[in-house]
């Protein structure tokens, strides 16, 4: 199962306001996103190595060769978006759960993510017993930073989603 154009639109929108409130509530400006590279990559697209059948998204680290004299190296994440884990999940929890607040809360999460990593508040190779905490963290940012736009929906997602499905895995 794939997303469908409305789904993908829907996909792009929660970016762009997890993106809005994430600025706000890291204190962030617009070109500070130059800092935080990422790259979103929906099930279609994926690699093999990519696709997983245990979260919503995977987190990867890629390093970036140097471009020539001064060419610019480092790294860039790609959020690898499961399309059939996050329909499947909707599919079950249809009466109930809706596309907008899980996707903008994926989208919130995987933020937080790059930005923890980006700016040394978390590590990104965490050895495996310190992954839990990371998420329960990520999770509990997520809440706050998604504060200004809860309401009925989207808690009862951060209500349901929080301990019984793992939201991201992160590789390098």
């Amino acid at each position: 199962m794939y997303f469908n154009r409305k789904e993908l639109t829907l996909v792009r929108n929660s970016f762009f306001q997890a993106e809005k409130l994430a600025e706000r509530y890291f204190g962030l400006r617009g070109d500070d996103w130059d800092r935080h590279r990422y790259e979103i990559k929906t099930l279609y697209y994926l690699d093999e190595h990519e696709k997983t059948d245990g979260a919503f998204a995977h987190l990867f680290r890629y390093e970036l060769e140097g471009k020539g004299d001064g060419g610019e190296g480092g790294h860039f994440y790609r959020i690898c978006l499961q399309d059939d884990r996050i329909l499947d999940a909707l599919e079950r929890g249809s009466s109930y759960i809706k596309f907008d607040p899980l996707m903008l809360y994926i989208a919130a999460h995987e933020i937080v993510h790059v930005i923890r990593f980006d700016t040394g508040e978390s590590d990104f190779h965490l050895p495996p017993e310190e992954k839990k905490k990371e998420e329960e963290t990520v999770h509990r940012v997520t809440k706050n930073l998604l504060g200004p736009v809860a309401g009925s929906d989207m808690n009862l997602v951060l209500e349901c989603f929080s301990d019984q499905y793992l939201i991201t895995e992160v590789y390098q």
